[in-house]
């Protein structure tokens, strides 16, 4: 897969050099891009001083984002918690029905809708690489996603991410609470999980387990809406 990739990066950049032209501005665009030197990265005050290199600067984000992100102790809601745990223990006591497996329509859908945008994970692999598979690669695909739903494990290194730091806007590039941390995870990963998110719409649709008045994360929800929603209640009881 690794050597696949860079024959497919270097198929890309061979086809991109050849359609530069001087008359569509495409080379000097790409000339600024090539010859732009990187801002370097200033250092990073903590506690125990000042973080030079990249593996203390490193240290130093994964050190403030621990102080963040602390794990919940206080069960401060018992009846909730007694509920949950209500709730696991009769759905491991339910003896599992076989799962509906995932055919190669889902997945070249599910390629379909990924964003070439995105950054790839700690694999390397982009949407990019995934937009036009062959079809044995489709195959792979179905077969790798329909082990992981009959032995009802999922992949360990789908689980880990790599996080970059970005600058929060307005703040000191100099402390390591200015940066927001983001995950990038595995893209086949994202892939199974985006053909079982689909399944779970679907069937949250089908029987109505959601409110009228959820707009977060549903398709054609938007914001305004939900807000002409509000002033057409408001107006309707003062009326």
């Amino acid at each position: 897969m690794t050597s696949r990739l860079k024959e497919w990066r270097n198929d890309q950049r061979s086809v991109t050099l050849e359609s530069l032209d001087p008359k569509d501005q495409s080379l000097q665009r790409m000339t600024k891009q090539v010859m732009r030197v990187p801002a370097p990265s200033p250092p990073l005050v903590t506690p125990g001083g000042i973080a030079l290199s990249g593996s203390e600067k490193a240290e130093a984000l994964a050190d403030n984002l621990e102080t963040q992100f602390q794990s919940v102790t206080d069960l401060s809601v018992p009846a909730v918690i007694d509920m949950v745990d209500v709730a696991l223990r009769s759905y491991f006591m339910t003896p599992a029905s076989e799962p509906k497996l995932i055919n190669p329509d889902e997945v070249q859908e599910a390629i379909r809708g990924l964003k070439v945008s995105k950054a790839p994970g700690p694999n390397g692999i982009p949407n990019r690489a995934l937009k036009h598979p062959p079809q044995r690669a489709v195959s792979l695909l179905v077969n790798i996603f329909n082990t992981i739903l009959l032995t009802h494990h999922f992949p360990t290194a789908w689980k880990h991410a790599q996080v970059i730091s970005i600058l929060k806007l307005g703040t000191d590039p100099a402390l390591p609470s200015s940066f927001w941390p983001i995950s990038l995870l595995d893209t086949i990963g994202k892939l199974f999980e985006k053909i079982l998110l689909a399944r779970i719409l679907h069937k949250v649709s089908e029987h109505r387990l959601m409110r009228d008045e959820q707009f977060g994360f549903r398709p054609r929800h938007s914001t305004s809406l939900q807000l002409a929603c509000l002033v057409e209640r408001i107006t309707r009881k003062r009326g």
